[in-house]
């Protein structure tokens, strides 16, 4: 059975991993600016058809890596991250909007963007949030916008570490993307040309569809795996 937490229970779980990144946001920086997301970029991107530029909100956009890429390609994006010390950073970095906004506590314009770009940011909400979070993002898209996402893969939740995780596979997040009123386009793992035992990651780019008013929570069964130990 997946964890059920209280009220208290969920701020110590953002509490505790967000201090991690404060804690050691400089690190971090240092550790993945130079990632190669090109992969990620592009299949964002060519997603949201960018003939114009784009209203883009990165999603845990951390120091500002992606940020910075897609104001240099002449969208309009916004950051958004938990982190007091990812936010300074990634606003001195890139001089673009950057909100101080807790994951599980969003205040977001109502179809206010083309895209959310979520890398490496939508696995530290827990599971029984996930639906609640996910259809609050679908709200802040346009008609047919755009959700990247890319996270570690799984069975399972918890703590890594001083950060909290929900790792899943393909069909426990497909469940829970099309609850929330989103199609999957299409997916792949990364890191690209390994095998599938050296791809800790999953990417998935889905659109913003019509979602019904009364769906349930979609549920899963937990086992142990491995998990990667740094986000890209």
């Amino acid at each position: 059975m997946l964890p059920r937490w209280n009220s208290e229970e969920l701020k110590t779980i953002e509490t505790v991993t967000l201090r991690h990144y404060d804690d050691h946001a400089n690190f971090f920086w240092e550790g993945t600016k130079d990632h190669d997301v090109t992969q990620n970029h592009e299949a964002f991107l060519s997603a949201c058809l960018p003939e114009k530029p784009l209203d883009l909100l990165d999603f845990g956009c951390g120091p500002g890596r992606d940020v910075k890429h897609f104001k240099a390609l002449g969208h309009r994006p916004v950051g958004l991250d938990g982190s007091a010390e990812f936010c300074r950073i990634a606003r001195r970095y890139t001089q673009c909007p950057i909100l101080q906004q807790s994951f599980l506590d969003l205040e977001l314009p109502k179809a206010g963007f083309d895209g959310i770009f979520a890398n490496a940011s939508l696995f530290h909400v827990p599971s029984q949030e996930l639906s609640r979070v996910l259809k609050e993002l679908h709200d802040a898209l346009r008609p047919s916008g755009i959700l990247f996402s890319s996270n570690p893969r799984g069975n399972d939740e918890g703590w890594q570490g001083q950060r909290y995780g929900h790792y899943m596979e393909l069909k426990a997040s497909q469940s829970y993307l099309e609850a929330a009123g989103f199609e999957i386009l299409h997916h792949y793992y990364r890191p690209a040309e390994k095998p599938r035992h050296e791809q800790p990651w999953l990417a998935i780019v889905s659109r913003s569809v019509n979602r019904e008013t009364n769906e349930s929570p979609p549920t899963e069964s937990v086992t142990n795996s491995s998990k990667p130990q740094k986000a890209c």
